[in-house]
């Protein structure tokens, strides 16, 4: 929704089942299952990279949303190959197996994103193809990651779909990258190792206004050894909430 309430920004880390994170992130003696509660007492959101490998049976699903509050979001990596089969002739065949176990997160989905890596070069017919049999109810993200898919013709595409273009920075990016807005909210994937605090400022001066025009915005830094990404995604918060009072937003 966009107008006068202002967007709600989620914020986390690829993943969140990382013992190593303990003393930086997580207290020290925590069990498996107690990774998650702790996760999500600090940070709103979690792209869920396990997913990436392989699908959640829904008793797990079940039980990362009892261990997750009401608001609390995950965005769910589809599945490496069946992304690339989405792009081929089996289309809506790969869609619905993609889509079928989703139910299990009710309103705790914030997104699907699908990853078409860098060896799927842009093909129009097949981007229509994919599109056009993606339920429009279930939210979807692409990180579309060669090159060629950057075209006007690949941005008019989604826009008409109502899927958002993932943009993402990665560590041997000399300039951060463009953001296009093409669905109702922003996805960011902030791959850097680490962020100097005037990074993340200039990070949150470009989210911030999205915010202010109602858009959601999901923003993940990558996991690391000890727990830096959840600390990053945490200054984050802290930079556009101080952008937020400065402008009288709060």
């Amino acid at each position: 929704m966009t107008g006068d309430v202002p967007g709600r920004l989620f914020h986390g880390t690829s993943g969140f089942a990382y013992p190593g994170w303990a003393p930086r992130f997580y207290p020290d003696g925590l069990r498996p299952d107690q990774l998650l509660p702790a996760y999500a007492a600090l940070l709103p959101a979690c792209e869920l990279s396990t997913t990436y490998y392989r699908w959640p049976t829904a008793a797990q699903v079940a039980d990362w949303a009892r261990a997750t509050p009401s608001g609390f979001r995950f965005t769910v990596k589809a599945q490496r190959a069946a992304s690339v089969r989405a792009l081929g002739p089996t289309a809506p065949a790969e869609v619905a197996r993609l889509t079928a176990p989703l139910d299990a997160f009710g309103e705790r989905l914030g997104s699907v994103l699908l990853r078409v890596p860098d060896e799927v070069q842009r093909a129009d017919e097949r981007l229509a193809a994919f599109l056009g049999a993606w339920p429009r109810a279930v939210p979807l993200t692409v990180e579309l990651q060669h090159p060629s898919w950057q075209a006007d013709e690949t941005f008019a595409a989604l826009r008409e779909h109502g899927v958002v273009l993932c943009a993402t920075e990665l560590p041997e990016d000399e300039e951060p990258p463009t953001i296009r807005l093409t669905g109702p909210f922003l996805y960011l994937r902030l791959r850097r190792h680490d962020y100097s605090g005037m990074e993340l400022a200039a990070w949150a001066a470009r989210i911030e206004p999205f915010l202010a025009a109602g858009r959601d915005a999901y923003v993940f830094f990558r996991h690391d050894a000890v727990g830096r990404g959840a600390e990053l995604a945490m200054a984050l918060h802290g930079e556009i909430e101080r952008l937020i009072a400065a402008h009288g937003r709060g």
